[in-house]
């Protein structure tokens, strides 16, 4: 591992050899030659020298025993964490046979000249499954979210090309429109090719008032529409639904099929409501992709990694690391005149027995340890973990190696198929990958290791809950205890969760990149709940985003390109009102400060390029729906609220 060097004494080479000439001068002042030809001098560089490389070493003994202390409490550095997002692949045509996509496919960024490729593993199989259209229902008023009335079957006026009506004759919330395939679709990307007569009906295009749905063992699930070319069922084309991974065949209607349903939503400020419904003249679905989830990592081969010596206390290190933690477990085999036997990994040899097969796996530097022996005070050797035999050979399993914050790649970064599948064109990343984090430096252990002696693995008080919440899940950039003063779970304690995220290099995150998964989110409950006070409250949540738009006219000096000024100042702006980045340390915009118009101004100004800030206006934003509300001065902010940069409107006018 990488120490710092503090210097404890800062001379070097030359400034040991300038001091021991002058107290030559001072001690023999007949010695006048100082040349570098002369013996003299050459004795002193060669003691130089010398003494300058043992001050080398002394300055390192500090971070060595600092480091060896961190070891005996039981700390380690924090592997590099594998950024994760979903991977699209596509067929090159619609299929009639399953087309497999493996578990460890690797699909990469585009290498330069420059910059290596980024790798991702997929970490699950996919099962791109054909697809017709088998069926077709209506229901009215049976809401997504609502009490379903019962199902009624136009399979057969949809196929004798007689318009079936989406919906009611005057379309209300709840009605729903139901699409039967010839198979459950987990995990696929479904066209819906509908045609529909040319014709307004009273909708937005951009925003029609629907929700698309599949049915599930858990009932209805929304899916994502990645497209719609009917404008809202307002002209033909296709509609591209992201099909969940819980999609099941089911019953509707007399019929059991895989169904999707498509349901008319209440209108609000963004969506309008039907005047008419629509008229469906034709209709036929078919499957053209799927979506798996992928992490930053390559897979590593088997390999063998070493032959036991038959001691307590062996390591050997794989060839490939960090490994990556997730997915399937590291596993380690030993081939001994028995047989194959296969080892578990455990966090620490505390409960194990001279018996147990166990094995601790240091994922940073892909080190495996087996279990110690440790002498007793009566003299005996209690031996913590199982042995291998000697001669045993060591082998560890394929694993998955990789990590890092150059796994957080923007959307559609992914497209390079590393290995032929035939059937399958360019796959794609519609979503950024997130919760990339690079491995944790000796400086930050320090500053746990203070932490870890002063909690003692319990949650007291907010510094406890906000620390022990890091251990859980290194992927969290910041964490924030706080107490909830208001409703249900008023006078719980908060911890609100922030993960480490990429901008696009402008300062811009994208809302969905600051979402918690629910297995991080589960995975820190979890290990609090163990650790709190008895009778505490826990919640455990990402913070309330205040989206905040700022509209501002600038004017340029003489000497600057006002487009070059416009890119300057919105990314300060993106820069500035962030969560990870912003405020004037660049440590992120912290919990609950307001936002004040006079501040940005201040930011606006040291815009190279800016002459003047003419006006700044600032209005409050739901990052979710894009709503925006009137223009005021000040953006006040609870105590578990972060600002988020939303939409930056910048005008530059030329001096």
């Amino acid at each position: 591992m990488a120490l710092p060097q503090p210097n404890l004494d800062d001379r070097r080479f030359q400034d040991l050899v300038d001091e021991a000439k002058r107290m030559v001068q001072q001690r023999n002042p007949a010695w006048t030659d100082h040349n570098v030809s002369d013996p003299g001098v050459t004795l002193i560089e060669a003691f130089a020298h010398m003494v300058d490389q043992l001050i080398y070493r002394l300055n390192r003994v500090p971070d060595k025993h600092h480091v060896a202390l961190l070891e005996l409490i039981g700390l380690r550095l924090f592997p590099p964490v594998a950024a994760r997002t979903d991977i699209t692949f596509r067929l090159s045509a619609p299929q009639t046979t399953v087309v497999p996509v493996r578990e460890g496919t690797e699909v990469s960024t585009g290498r330069t000249a420059t910059e290596e490729a980024v790798v991702f593993s997929t970490t699950r199989e996919l099962l791109i499954v054909p697809c017709q259209l088998d069926a077709l229902a209506v229901r009215a008023g049976g809401a997504a979210g609502g009490k379903d009335g019962p199902a009624v079957d136009r399979t057969a006026e949809l196929a004798g090309g007689r318009g079936v009506p989406c919906f009611s004759e005057v379309p209300q919330p709840g009605d729903s429109l139901l699409f039967g395939l010839s198979a459950a679709v987990p995990s696929c990307l479904v066209a819906l090719r509908l045609h529909f007569p040319v014709k307004g009906h009273g909708v937005d295009p951009d925003h029609p008032p629907l929700v698309w749905e599949a049915r599930t063992a858990e009932g209805w699930t929304p899916c994502e529409v990645e497209s719609d070319g009917t404008g809202g069922f307002n002209r033909p084309g296709d509609i591209l639904v992201h099909v969940p991974d819980t999609h099941i065949e089911a019953a509707e209607g007399g019929r059991r099929a895989g169904w999707l349903r498509v349901g008319v939503l209440p209108p609000d400020g963004v969506r309008r409501p039907y005047s008419g419904t629509p008229q469906l003249q034709a209709a036929t679905a078919f499957t053209i992709g799927g979506t798996a989830p992928a992490a930053h990592a390559e897979s590593a081969a088997a390999e063998v990694v070493g032959r036991s010596e038959g001691v307590p206390g062996q390591t050997f290190t794989v060839t490939r690391a960090p490994v990556v933690t997730g997915g399937e477990p590291f596993t380690v085999e030993t081939s001994e005149p028995q047989g194959v036997t296969t080892w578990a990994e455990i966090e620490h040899f505390g409960g194990s027995g001279p018996d147990d097969r166990h094995f601790r796996l240091d994922r940073s530097t892909g080190e495996v340890a087996f279990g110690p022996a440790v002498r007793q005070s009566d003299g005996t050797l209690r031996q913590y973990g199982a042995v291998p035999a000697q001669g045993a050979v060591v082998r560890v399993l394929p694993y998955l190696t990789g990590g890092g914050r150059r796994g957080n790649v923007a959307p559609g970064a992914l497209k390079v198929l590393r290995s032929s599948i035939p059937y399958l064109g360019p796959p794609a990343n519609r979503r950024a990958a997130t919760g990339g984090v690079d491995g944790e430096d000796v400086a930050n252990a320090r500053l746990r290791g203070a932490l870890a002696l002063r909690t003692r693995q319990r949650a007291v008080t907010a510094e406890d809950f906000e620390y022990l919440a890091g251990q859980a899940a290194p992927e969290i950039a910041r964490v924030r205890c706080v107490a909830a003063e208001s409703g249900p779970e008023a006078g719980a304690v908060r911890v609100l969760l922030v993960p480490w995220a990429e901008d696009d290099g402008a300062g811009r995150l994208a809302f969905e990149q600051l979402a918690c998964s629910e297995e991080l989110v589960q995975r820190v409950r979890d290990r609090l709940d163990r650790q709190r006070v008895i009778g505490t409250r826990l919640v455990v949540e990402p913070p309330f985003y205040q989206g905040v738009t700022v509209v501002t006219t600038l004017r340029s000096t003489a000497a600057t390109a006002p487009a070059l000024v416009q890119q300057a100042a919105a990314t300060a702006l993106y820069r500035h009102l962030n969560p990870l980045t912003g405020a004037a340390d660049g440590t992120g915009w912290p919990f609950g400060r307001a936002v004040q118009a006079g501040e940005v101004f201040a930011v606006l100004q040291q815009v190279p390029g800016v002459e003047l800030v003419e006006s700044v206006r600032l209005f409050p934003a739901d990052p979710a729906t894009g709503r925006r509300g009137d223009p005021v001065d000040r953006i006040d902010l609870p105590a578990g609220a972060l600002a988020f940069s939303y939409d930056h409107q910048v005008r530059v006018n030329p001096s």
